[in-house]
């Protein structure tokens, strides 16, 4: 038995048999956010050979490596049923292969940035300043 049996009855329950209360409306926001992120996430970075994200787990205090897909679904899970269940971790998984959320998130915002540094503004080519319209 895991700690997780310990705490979650093996039908996910709290272990007394009640299913867990529905997300609040800002928690299924979070959850909403996180899905568009990760796919946001997923495009930019499985290309480059990024297996997934890593998580901290507080519970056990050992990092996880979550492929992609597993993610979301454990987010659909999570909007769908109130929580997560359990899932069987990669096996050997290489860390180099997996990324922090907060390094995917500042590597999407890095991508952002320089597709808008590199966008013509108002028509006028990149570095134009206005006056330089003027006859």
């Amino acid at each position: 038995m895991t700690s997780w049996d310990d705490a979650f009855g093996s039908d996910g329950s709290d272990g007394d048999g009640a299913p867990p209360p529905p997300l609040t409306v800002e928690e299924r926001a979070g959850v909403l956010d996180d899905l568009a992120e990760l796919e946001v996430f997923r495009t930019l970075l499985e290309p480059t050979g990024v297996k997934g994200i890593v998580v901290d787990c507080p519970d056990c205090d050992e990092e996880h490596h979550v492929d992609w897909a597993l993610m979301q679904a454990n987010l659909r899970q999570l909007l769908d049923e109130g929580q997560t269940g359990r899932h069987e971790p990669p096996f050997d998984p290489d860390p180099d292969d997996y990324v922090s959320w907060d390094y995917a998130s500042g590597y999407a915002d890095g991508v952002a940035a320089r597709a808008e540094a590199e966008e013509p503004r108002g028509g006028r080519a990149a570095g134009r300043h206005a006056r330089e319209d003027r006859p």
